[in-house]
């Protein structure tokens, strides 16, 4: 071997020796990983437990805990979290879609049937009362009294119609479409609409004051409205899909619904328009004052009330980084609401099955 054989050969054996123990470290974990990764294992034996605790109770016909919903909520939010900060720290651990439309650095796919049974606790959980009055058209009801209480506020038909689709998006994103429910973490939200006491009363009242101009624009759903109100004089008007509805309607969003015609200009996007309205829902003191401010989706919230509660409705919820957040804007705080998308995906779904198209 020739001294420049020799050089060459010694460079390449140094090369191998130096690199060797980067390949060797390549799969060594930080320690922000390592904590990453038991912090996603602990909430998921975590979530795991509260599911089959729930399931026991349940099928062995046990009396439930106060608000046995939100130990499975907070479980659930544990979840997410914790495996958002999992990605965040290993971004290879992002991954394939799932059929929740959870954005994949959020969730899981394989724990997808876990997320089922969690809906189905939850139907058991919610079930409406025994006296509860169903409708034979829950879907077309909501779109018929939000039209007429649009109509009645003065909006052209158009943008009517527009209050019907947004106010549908608004009965999936409270109850995922199912009517007079119950509300396994809350003793106060009850309903199609998930409306308090108070909130009912409100919304009953605002409804007497216009239901001559309704009569005037649709007798026929007066009239509805008539039979519907002596059904229900004998239990929790919130209890009748049609008349909480109703009331749900006029309490929060009636007066809202003659910014439409601004708000589709602004948000042409309708699951967006949806998204505003549910956030009227929400917080419906910031909401407002971001439409009258001339410019809805710079507006910024940062009272730390306002993001706890928005916290509360999965909006900026999951993982350190969301939770850190101190403000947002309206339009961050719409982006971040990817987790009713679905639901109003579905809602736009039946709006066009209602409309015939």
């Amino acid at each position: 071997m020739g001294p420049r054989s020799l050089v060459a050969a010694t460079l390449t054996a140094l090369a191998v020796l130096m690199t060797a123990p980067a390949v060797g470290q390549k799969g060594a974990l930080t320690t922000s990983q390592s904590e990453a990764i038991a912090a996603y294992e602990r909430a998921l034996v975590d979530f795991k437990s509260i599911l089959a605790e729930r399931r026991r109770q349940i099928d062995a016909k046990e009396p439930l805990p106060n608000l046995p919903g939100q130990a499975l909520y907070l479980a659930r939010v544990a979840v997410i979290s914790t495996y958002k900060d999992l990605t965040d720290a290993m971004p290879s651990r992002i991954g394939r879609p799932n059929k929740f439309e959870i954005p994949p650095a959020y969730f899981d796919a394989e724990i997808e049937p876990l997320i089922d049974e969690y809906s189905e606790l939850f139907d058991v959980m919610e079930a409406p009362p025994a006296n509860a009055q169903n409708s034979a058209t829950p879907f077309k009801d909501v779109v018929d009294l939000a039209t007429v209480i649009a109509r009645a506020k003065g909006l052209p038909p158009d943008h009517a119609a527009a209050a019907g689709r947004i106010s549908l998006g608004l009965f999936f994103a409270e109850t995922n479409g199912k009517q007079n429910v119950r509300n396994g973490r809350s003793n106060t939200y009850m309903g199609s609409f998930q409306t308090g006491p108070s909130e009912d009363r409100n919304g009953h009242r605002k409804w007497q004051a216009i239901k001559g101009e309704i009569a005037a624009i649709d007798p026929q759903l007066s009239a509805r409205d008539d039979k519907e109100e002596a059904r229900a004089r004998s239990i929790d008007r919130r209890f009748n899909h049609w008349t909480n509805v109703r009331d749900g309607l006029m309490n929060a969003h009636a007066e809202v619904f003659r910014e439409i015609p601004a708000i589709v200009k602004t948000l042409p996007d309708p699951i967006d328009q949806m998204k505003l309205f549910e956030l009227i829902q929400i917080v419906p003191t910031p909401t407002r004052a971001a439409l009258k401010s001339g410019d809805l989706l710079n507006y910024r919230v940062s009272s730390p009330t306002i993001m706890k509660h928005l916290r509360n409705n999965s909006i900026f919820a999951f993982g350190r980084a969301d939770r850190a957040r101190t403000s947002a804007s309206f339009r961050e705080i719409l982006a971040a609401m990817w987790l009713f998308n679905r639901k109003f995906e579905k809602a736009m779904v039946k709006y066009a099955e209602i409309k015939g198209r």
